[in-house]
């Protein structure tokens, strides 16, 4: 299967910041590839570089055949693209919003208008379609921009966080329109930090952090690499959060991971309910009172924070600077 999209040795300076230290990536036609990593990490970095609203320092890469370099204009009217904000006209109706982002297409305005109203209907939104985009719900103005993003048919779709801020239902019907897109042979480059998102959606997974890329595979994979189970336990008491690890570090396979906010503690191990048991008596012989206490397999957030060594980080302004983006020839 050809790769829609294919990048080597990426290189982005913003100043002193190397926001981006020799990214490859590779997204076969047809699939979905989720670009996974925290904050500042480069994953807004890379979309700009593929939409070519950047240029990178060093390296290469072509997006549905279009080198990003040598014919912008190309790759231009081969993407679709929706930020980390929904770039819509508060001010205008859904239907208006979409007949505009044709008419920037050059699409004519018979088709231009013939297209709105076929998205708003694939997305959803047609009994919304004549009010202004200022009305719509989060949801509803995330659902409007994508369905912009599709104005031209694009076969290649980059997806820069689309869900942040979604309550979970709409980040649902998000998932849900994403998974028809791709079963119609969209290709979809994802970006996010949400780990459920990924493992929900992607065929493969690039983790990213500090601009270079630390680990690559399906979800699974992934998970098999962190190995085993996590002991998850709630105390009664935060103040009860480190007595607790000490108890039970030595049954553990790593180091505990304490969560104050939520009283609670997660640690790798092996050896099934009876490493369940022999916890729960360490914690009663030592007087520590327990609100919950479970085994779990591995997770991606588990798989991350073993690669990264450190939860999310602050945006550096490098990042910062991504806005309403919508990419046109």
């Amino acid at each position: 299967m050809p790769d829609a999209i294919r990048a080597t040795g990426l290189v982005k300076h913003y100043g002193s910041v190397r926001a981006l230290d020799g990214v490859d990536v590779s997204v076969p036609e047809g699939t979905v590839l989720g670009l996974l990593g925290p904050n500042g990490a480069g994953k807004t970095t890379v979309v700009r570089v593929l939409t070519t609203l950047l240029e990178p320092d060093a390296g290469a890469a072509t997006v549905a055949g279009a080198d990003v370099r040598a014919d912008p204009a190309a790759v231009r009217r081969r993407i679709g693209l929706s930020g980390q904000y929904a770039a819509v006209d508060e001010y205008l109706t859904g239907f208006e919003n979409l007949e505009m982002v044709g008419r920037l297409y050059h699409l004519g305005r018979r088709r231009a208008r013939e297209r709105a109203r076929e998205l708003l209907a694939d997305f959803s939104l047609t009994e919304a379609a004549d009010r202004p985009a200022r009305t719509y719900s989060g949801g509803m103005r995330r659902r409007l921009d994508l369905a912009g993003a599709l104005v031209a048919d694009p076969p290649v779709l980059l997806l820069d966080e689309p869900t942040t801020g979604l309550d979970p239902r709409s980040r649902n019907d998000l998932w849900d329109v994403i998974r028809r897109l791709v079963a119609r042979g969209t290709t979809v480059l994802l970006t996010t930090q949400y780990l459920e998102e990924a493992d929900a959606l992607a065929d493969e997974i690039v983790v990213i952090d500090h601009g270079r890329v630390i680990a690559r595979g399906t979800a699974d994979r992934l998970k098999a690499q962190v190995g085993g189970e996590r002991l998850q336990v709630t105390t009664s008491a935060v103040t009860d959060l480190e007595p607790a690890a000490r108890r039970l570090g030595p049954l553990g396979t790593g180091e505990p991971a304490l969560d104050r906010h939520r009283r609670s503690l997660t640690i790798p191990v092996t050896g099934g309910v009876a490493v369940l048991r022999d916890a729960l008596d360490r914690l009663r012989e030592a007087g520590i009172a327990v609100d919950d206490a479970g085994l779990r397999r591995p997770t991606l957030d588990d798989v991350f924070l073993t690669l990264t060594g450190h939860p999310a980080e602050d945006e550096p302004l490098a990042e910062q600077a991504a806005g309403p983006e919508r990419v046109t020839s």
